[in-house]
């Protein structure tokens, strides 16, 4: 209110100095206004405040659901990674994405930073993702496990059992329309298989009643380049699927 009080004393000063211009013989007041006119009405003030819509009680509850697996992840005890982490790494990106990338368990890097997908590897997911016109803000991205094993050693079938449900619970607060598993852990791991990544890519499977699409890890690629068309094959079948035009082809990964 006192923004509005202050516009409506500047704007009756002003009318004033303009009778008092008139008063002194200037019929054609425009051209005798001060030059700084303008800047006396402070034009901040006249401008129009932008709008700010908030939050839906869903996406309200769905960030508040998304926040308590996140508490909980980091007080979990379930299984010994628990003792060997420095940071439990619960996953990052948006909660309403229409895209979850899952790989299989954190680096050393991301045990470090809490994050995953931040190494080298992480790098590449991140061009891959661009590649599609997206960015990582637009997407989730997240662990079967949300600890590093040691080594980085796969993981054992009893971590597996441990943490999976927390991943279950993020798919079912996000509802992503894809999935895109990253490398033969992650992919076997949630489709219950042991075949073989070759065969698993390039098609969709289902994971709890969301398609999945299998693909090679992003460290994989950082060792066999040539695997990169492959991977930009199964993106594209995402990228159909998600009704995303396809980038020109400089725009490769």
């Amino acid at each position: 209110m006192s923004g509005v009080g202050n516009l409506g004393a500047k704007l009756s000063a002003l009318r004033m100095e303009l009778e008092t211009l008139k008063i002194h013989g200037h019929e054609h007041i425009d051209g005798a206004l001060p030059p700084d006119w303008l800047d006396r009405l402070d034009v901040e003030e006249m401008k129009p405040k932008p709008e700010t819509t908030p939050a839906s009680p869903k996406a309200k509850a769905q960030n508040d659901s998304l926040s308590k697996i996140v508490s909980e992840i980091s007080e979990c005890r379930l299984c010994p990674l628990c003792r060997t982490r420095t940071k439990t790494v619960p996953g990052v990106g948006n909660p309403r994405a229409r895209l979850m990338f899952v790989g299989e368990a954190p680096g050393a890097d991301e045990d470090k930073q809490g994050e995953p997908f931040v190494g080298k590897a992480g790098q590449l997911l991140t061009r891959m993702i661009a590649a599609m016109g997206l960015k990582r803000e637009d997407v989730f991205i997240a662990n079967v496990l949300k600890c590093r094993p040691p080594d980085n050693r796969t993981p054992l079938p009893a971590e597996v059992e441990k943490c999976e449900p927390y991943l279950l619970r993020q798919i079912d607060m996000i509802r992503p329309e894809v999935i895109c598993s990253l490398g033969a852990v992650a992919s076997s791991t949630l489709l219950k298989t042991e075949t073989s990544i070759s065969k698993l890519r390039g098609k969709f499977h289902s994971y709890h009643d969301t398609p999945l699409m299998p693909t090679f890890h992003p460290s994989y690629l950082l060792r066999n380049p040539a695997a990169k068309k492959d991977v930009w094959e199964d993106l594209q079948m995402v990228m159909k699927r998600l009704g995303l035009a396809i980038p020109a082809e400089k725009e490769k990964p």
